[in-house]
C-alpha cells in the first residue's frame, strides 16, 4: 500500500474528481489529506489535522495588542495554512516554506525592524538563530531549545506575550532607577562637597544618604517581583513600529483575516509610478562591489532603488523619474567602477524545457531558481505534474549552461521540448531493450527533503542502480537495477551516508 499527496499518488492510479473536491473541502477546514492506493487501485482519503492550543487565538490577539505583527511561516499546503491562520487569527500566513525558507523569511522580516521566532522542530532552529530574538516550546526537540534564546518551560503560547510583558516591565524599571540614581547623585554630590556654603551636611548622613540611594534602587527593582505577567490591561502598542514591507511580493502568502489568497503584495508609496532599467557597470568583483555601486546609484535624483549583481555586471534600477545618464556615469566613475550603458531591452522569447525528477511544488521553486541564474533567462514557470518547464528570455541561453544549473538542483535535464521527440521515444524503448528490477529499500533517520537528496545521491553512485526515488515521510527508497545489487553494499551506501538500513524487499 502506498500513501502520499494528491499530486504523488495521481501519477500511479487516476483519482476521482468527487475524491478531489472533498480533499479540497477537508484541505479548507485546515486539514490535511493523505491519498492511498495498493497494485494499481485507489483505496481511499485520511484527513489529519493539526489542532491548535486553545490559548493560540488569545496568545496572537494579545502580541496584536501591543503592537506586534504575527506572521505564520509554515511548511503546510495553501489551503491547510489559510485555515488555521484563519483560526489563530494572525496578521499574514507564509505557506510552503522550507527550513531554509524560513531562514530567508525572517531574514527578510528583519530588514522592517526586530523580529522574534517561536519554533519547536529541528526545522525551526535555522530560523531561530536568525531572529533577533528566539523563543523555543519547553515540549520541543533539543536542537530547537539549543538554539533559541527563551525557553517557554510551560509550552504555553500566551507565555510569549508574557515574555514581551515581563521584559517591557524590566526595561522601564532600569530607566526609572537610572534616571533616580542620576538626580539623587546629582543633587546630593554637591551639597557634599560644599558647593552650596549654605548648607552643610554631616559626614554620617552623608554616608546614609549613600546608602539610602541603594535601598532606594534596590527596592524599586525588587518590584518586578510583584508583576503579573498574564495582566492584559496595561499593554499598549509600541511607539516604534515595523517599517513597512517594500518589496513586490514574498513567496506565498494568505490574508488570514478575511480568508483571501494573495501574492501579498506589500504597502507601496503612492502617488508615482515607478520604472525600471538595467545599467551595465564593469568593475565589480564582490558583494562589497554591489553594495558600493548600489549606494552610488541610489543617490542619484529620480533613482529610488538599485539592486547591482557582480556576476553579470548589471544592475536593475528601479526610479520614479527618469535619471540622468551623465549623473548615473558621474556616481558610479566616482565610486571607482566603470559605467558601461543602459542595457537595450530585447523581444522576449519563450521556449520549453523537459526536466525529469521534479515531485512538488518545492521541485518546481528549485528548479525555476536554478534556470533563473541562467545568462539570458528572465522568468521560470515549472510544472511538476507535467515535467515541463516554461522560460523567458531576452538572449538565447546556452544550453550546456542550463543543463549544468538543472544537475546542480539534483534533477535531470531532458532537452527542450521540440527538440526530444527523437529522445522521448528512446526512453519509452529503454525498458524493452534492457531489463531492470524495482526494489524498496527502508531508510530510518531521514527528516527532510535534503536527506531524501543525500540517500538518492549515495544510492545511485552504486553501480547497477539506475535510478532512485526516496521519500523522508514513507521512509523509503524505491531503486530501480539493471542487474542485482548486493544488499551489503546498499546497506553500507545508506550508512555511509548517515542514515540507518532496515531492510529491502
Amino acid at each position: 500500500m502506498t500513501g502520499g499527496s494528491g499530486t504523488f499518488i495521481s501519477g500511479s492510479v487516476p483519482i476521482p474528481e468527487t475524491l478531489k473536491a472533498q480533499a479540497d473541502a477537508l484541505a479548507e477546514q485546515g486539514k490535511t489529506p493523505l491519498f492511498f492506493e495498493r497494485e494499481g487501485q485507489f483505496l481511499g482519503i485520511i484527513a489529519v489535522a493539526d489542532v491548535i492550543k486553545k490559548d493560540s487565538a488569545q496568545a496572537v490577539k494579545e502580541l496584536q495588542n501591543m503592537g506586534i505583527e504575527v506572521v505564520m511561516l509554515t511548511g503546510d499546503n495553501e489551503r491547510t495554512a489559510r485555515a488555521i491562520g484563519k483560526q489563530a487569527g494572525v496578521d499574514r500566513v507564509i505557506a510552503g516554506v522550507l527550513p531554509e525558507g524560513k531562514e530567508a523569511e525572517i531574514r527578510r522580516l528583519k530588514e522592517r525592524g526586530k523580529v522574534a521566532m517561536v519554533g519547536d522542530g529541528i526545522n525551526d532552529a535555522p530560523a531561530l538563530t536568525r531572529a533577533d530574538t528566539g523563543i523555543a516550546i519547553g515540549a520541543g526537540t533539543d536542537v530547537a531549545i539549543d538554539s533559541a534564546d527563551i525557553v517557554l518551560m510551560n509550552s504555553k503560547l500566551t507565555d510569549v506575550s508574557a515574555a514581551v510583558r515581563l521584559s517591557r516591565a524590566t526595561l522601564r524599571n532600569i530607566h526609572e532607577n537610572l534616571f533616580w540614581a542620576f538626580a539623587y547623585n546629582a543633587i546630593l554630590i554637591p551639597v557634599a562637597a560644599g558647593v552650596y556654603r549654605a548648607l552643610e551636611i554631616n559626614p554620617m548622613m552623608g554616608a546614609a544618604a549613600m546608602s539610602l540611594s541603594s535601598f532606594t534602587v534596590c527596592m524599586n527593582a525588587l518590584r518586578l517581583n510583584l508583576f503579573r505577567i498574564h495582566e492584559t490591561k496595561h499593554d499598549h502598542p509600541m511607539k516604534k513600529r515595523a517599517l513597512p514591507d517594500t518589496e513586490e511580493k514574498v513567496t506565498v502568502a494568505v490574508n488570514a483575516v478575511n480568508g483571501t489568497q494573495t501574492d501579498c503584495p506589500l504597502p507601496k508609496k503612492t502617488g508615482e509610478k515607478t520604472k525600471a532599467e538595467t545599467v551595465l557597470v564593469k568593475g565589480m568583483m564582490c558583494e562589497n562591489c554591489e553594495k558600493h555601486v548600489q549606494e552610488a546609484l541610489k543617490k542619484v535624483d529620480g533613482i529610488t532603488d538599485a539592486k547591482a549583481d557582480h556576476t553579470t555586471g548589471k544592475v536593475k534600477i528601479t526610479f520614479t523619474k527618469t535619471p540622468d545618464e551623465t549623473a548615473m556615469k558621474k556616481a558610479v566613475g566616482d565610486a571607482d567602477y566603470e559605467y558601461a550603458g543602459i542595457e537595450k531591452a530585447d523581444a522576449a522569447k519563450t521556449e520549453t524545457l523537459l526536466v525529469g525528477g521534479m515531485m512538488c511544488e518545492n521541485c518546481e521553486r528549485h528548479v525555476q531558481e536554478a534556470l533563473k541564474k541562467v545568462d539570458g533567462i528572465t522568468d521560470a514557470k515549472a510544472d511538476h505534474t507535467t515535467g515541463k518547464v516554461e522560460i523567458t528570455f531576452t538572449k538565447t541561453p546556452d544550453e550546456a549552461a542550463m543543463k549544468k544549473a538543472i544537475e546542480a538542483a539534483d534533477y535531470e535535464y531532458k532537452g527542450v521540448a521540440e527538440n526530444t521527440d527523437a529522445a522521448q521515444e528512446a526512453d519509452t524503448e529503454k525498458p524493452k531493450k534492457e531489463n531492470t528490477m524495482t526494489k524498496t529499500v527502508r531508510v530510518d533517520g531521514m527528516m527532510c527533503g535534503m536527506c531524501e537528496k543525500h540517500v538518492k545521491k549515495a544510492l545511485e553512485n552504486l553501480d547497477g542502480i539506475t535510478r532512485a526515488e526516496v521519500s523522508h515521510e514513507r521512509g523509503t527508497a524505491v531503486i530501480e537495477e539493471t542487474k542485482d545489487v548486493a544488499e551489503a553494499a546498499i546497506e553500507k551506501a545508506v550508512t555511509d551516508a548517515g542514515y540507518q538500513f532496515v531492510s529491502m524487499e
